[in-house]
């Protein structure tokens, strides 16, 4: 688990990436119910699952999920969320367009998920070894290290999302692999900071 502070921000992150999850499925069931949960069982299981679960497939980089972070703890700073909480502000600021439904089903957790980066954004109260005990306790699964990440990204699926097909920089790269993962990386990193000031 990588865990950092932001500057000017009261704020520690915490992200874990996990690989061979087995139990994706049954923890997409888990944070639905949580959502609706009423009383005090719902606010001890809303807060068991108080993570952001993201498709790690989906990730182009470190930077490019450093960078959705940044922009949802910004957003909740400024009162500005467009969710109902950080972690999901996360999930909503990787996908390319504004609607959240999408991004939860595009870049949340699915069924068929198998990789996963799990994201806590909390304040100093919660230790880095807490917050490590509830993610291991809430995914069945091998943490990885943040290395392979980019051994796990669908770049066709980044690509389509992003509607990168035509674009002029990726075509000119094209036949030089390293180099298109490079300018696609850009190219989404550059999407995720600039769409709170694009609308």
């Amino acid at each position: 688990m990588q865990s950092y502070k932001l500057p000017h921000f009261p704020v520690c992150v915490h992200a874990a990436l996990y690989t061979n999850v087995s139990d994706s499925d049954s923890l997409r069931k888990r944070l639905i119910a949580a959502s609706t949960a009423e009383g005090l069982d719902g606010e001890r299981e809303r807060d068991a699952v108080n993570f952001s679960f993201i498709e790690a497939r989906l990730i182009t980089s470190v930077n490019h999920l450093r960078t959705a972070v940044y922009q949802a703890v910004l957003a909740e700073a400024q009162g500005a969320l467009r969710t109902k909480t950080v972690h999901s502000e996360i999930i909503w600021a990787l996908n390319p367009t504004n609607n959240i439904s999408e991004a939860m089903r595009r870049y949340g957790v699915s069924d068929a998920s198998t990789s996963l980066v799990v994201v806590r954004v909390a304040g100093p109260e919660l230790s880095p070894e807490v917050i490590e005990r509830d993610m291991d306790a809430t995914v069945k699964g091998t943490k990885a290290s943040f290395t392979e990440l980019q051994d796990l990204t669908d770049w066709a699926a980044v690509k389509k999302y992003h509607k990168l097909g035509s674009d002029v920089a990726v075509r000119e790269a094209k036949g030089d692999l390293e180099r298109e993962r490079i300018v696609v990386d850009d190219i989404v990193v550059s999407s995720v900071a600039m769409k709170s000031v694009m609308g």
